[in-house]
């Protein structure tokens, strides 16, 4: 995915077994973030970012979604004892993130995997993604400050 393109209709399953779709959010932005896996150090403290700030971005027309390839069962723990009121869709095939463009290639302490590339995507009223975080840019433990600065100008 790309700057300009409308993001799926279909998002996935969430933690709670509901189904995410685009048009829930119609007529509102989202911040939709790709992460890792559940539980883990950055990803909790990405989360727990996005969460501390929850207001601040609602504030600004922003909900929250995440995505990994947790199944729901480790996507429920993960919000449960983090305290995450968000949706954490729970794309096992891999599906949305092959289609967001964040599931590939990447080098972790000097391996080569396939896996999940943390990515954040703003995206408009209309589905619109208007900015990429990539993973070089994403700092997590203040990646919500990142996003509301950006949006701030």
């Amino acid at each position: 995915m790309e700057i300009g393109n409308r993001i799926p209709e279909v998002l996935g399953i969430d933690q709670n077994g509901n189904e995410i779709k685009a048009s829930d959010y119609k007529g509102r932005k989202i911040v939709l973030y790709s992460y890792p896996k559940a539980n883990t150090s950055g990803c909790t403290a990405e989360a727990c970012s996005l969460q501390a700030h929850k207001a601040e971005l609602e504030a600004a027309g922003y909900a929250i979604i995440g995505v990994s390839k947790d199944r729901v069962e480790l996507q429920k723990k993960f919000a449960d004892q983090n305290g995450l009121d968000f949706p954490l869709i729970a794309d096992t095939e891999t599906t949305l993130l092959q289609e967001l463009g964040c599931w590939g290639e990447k080098v972790a302490c000097g391996r080569r995997t396939i896996g999940t590339l943390r990515t954040t995507y703003l995206v408009n009223e209309d589905g619109i993604i208007e900015k990429i975080f990539t993973p070089k840019e994403i700092k997590t433990k203040i990646h919500a400050e990142q996003i509301l600065d950006y949006i701030k100008g």
